[in-house]
C-alpha cells in the first residue's frame, strides 16, 4: 500500500483537552480532511515513567491524521507524578479512550464504532490491556502493540526500564501475584478482536521474545494476530513517521479500520 500521507501536509491538532482533574490526564485530538473518520487512540511509551509524555506521538498523530484517521494522542499518570502507577495508570488508559463519547458529544465528528488502540513500548502495554477491559461508548475494532511489554511478570524478571514493572505496580511478583496477572496483557488472553505486534529483532529495549510468546499465547487462545519482526529497526524507530515499523502499523490500521460505520 502505498503511503497515503506522503503528498498531505500534516494534519493539525484540532484541540487538547483534559479527561480528567490530574496532570497528564490528557489528550490531543488531531482530525483529518473528511467526514466521520474511525479513530486511532494512541498511548506513548517511556516504562511508564515521567518525564516521557504524549509529544513523543505527535509526528505519529500528524501523519496517521493526513491519511484520514481521526487520532487521539493520550496523556496518562506515570511513575514520578504524585498519583502516577498502577492501578491509577491503568484507569487512565480506560477514561481517556472513553473520553471519545465526550468529544463526540461536543460535536466532534468521530465514528466511535470503529476504533483503534495503538501503543508504543509501555503504551503498548496499555492498548493491549485496555483493549481486554469492558469500555463505553466506543467500539474497539483491533488493537497493535509496537515493541510493547505484554508480559509485565517477563518484564521484572529481565529487569527491563531499570525495574519499571516493579515500580509501577508497587511490588514484586511474588508479593503480588494477583497484581501482575490482572495487569498483565498476556494474562488477559483471548482479546477477542484483531491484533498486531511489531516489533525489531535486534530490539535492546524490549526483547522480541516477549512479542513472539505473546503472539503464540494469542494464537493458541483463538485471537487473529500478526506478529511482524522487523530487521534493520530498532525500538525508538515508530517514532519517525517516514519509518518501515511506523510504515506497517499505519497499512494494517487502514485495513482494520476499513468499511462502513454502523452508526444507527
Amino acid at each position: 500500500m502505498k503511503h497515503a500521507a506522503a503528498s498531505c501536509p500534516p494534519a493539525p491538532l484540532i484541540l487538547t483537552e483534559s479527561y480528567g482533574p490530574h496532570e497528564g490526564q490528557a489528550g490531543d485530538l488531531y482530525l483529518p480532511d473528511q467526514p466521520h473518520p474511525a479513530v486511532v487512540c494512541l498511548f506513548h511509551g517511556g516504562f511508564w515513567r515521567m518525564p516521557y509524555g504524549r509529544e513523543q506521538m505527535h509526528a505519529i498523530a500528524q501523519d496517521l491524521a493526513a491519511g484520514g484517521f481521526a487520532v487521539w494522542n493520550l496523556g496518562y499518570r506515570r511513575i514520578g507524578a504524585p498519583t502516577g502507577g498502577w492501578p491509577n495508570t491503568g484507569e487512565d488508559a480506560l477514561r481517556g479512550i472513553e473520553y471519545l463519547s465526550e468529544l463526540a458529544g461536543k460535536g466532534m465528528d468521530l465514528d466511535l464504532n470503529r476504533v483503534a488502540l495503538v501503543g508504543h513500548s509501555a503504551g503498548g502495554h496499555l492498548a493491549l490491556w485496555a483493549a481486554a477491559q469492558a469500555l463505553k461508548g466506543v467500539r474497539v475494532r483491533a488493537v497493535a502493540g509496537e515493541a510493547p511489554v505484554s508480559d509485565l511478570q517477563a518484564a521484572h524478571r529481565l529487569g527491563l526500564g531499570r525495574g519499571a514493572a516493579q515500580a509501577l505496580l508497587g511490588a514484586t511478583p511474588e508479593e503480588r501475584p494477583e497484581s501482575y496477572a490482572a495487569a498483565s496483557p498476556l494474562r488477559l488472553l483471548p482479546l477477542g478482536i484483531p491484533q498486531l505486534l511489531v516489533h525489531a529483532i535486534d530490539d535492546d529495549a524490549v526483547p522480541i521474545e516477549m512479542s513472539r510468546t505473546y503472539a503464540a499465547a494469542a494464537r493458541a487462545a483463538g485471537d487473529s494476530i500478526r506478529l511482524l519482526e522487523l530487521p534493520d529497526s530498532s525500538h525508538m524507530a515508530f517514532l519517525d513517521p517516514a519509518s518501515s515499523a511506523h510504515d506497517a502499523v499505519r497499512e494494517w490500521l487502514s485495513a482494520a479500520l476499513e468499511g462502513e460505520s454502523t452508526d444507527e
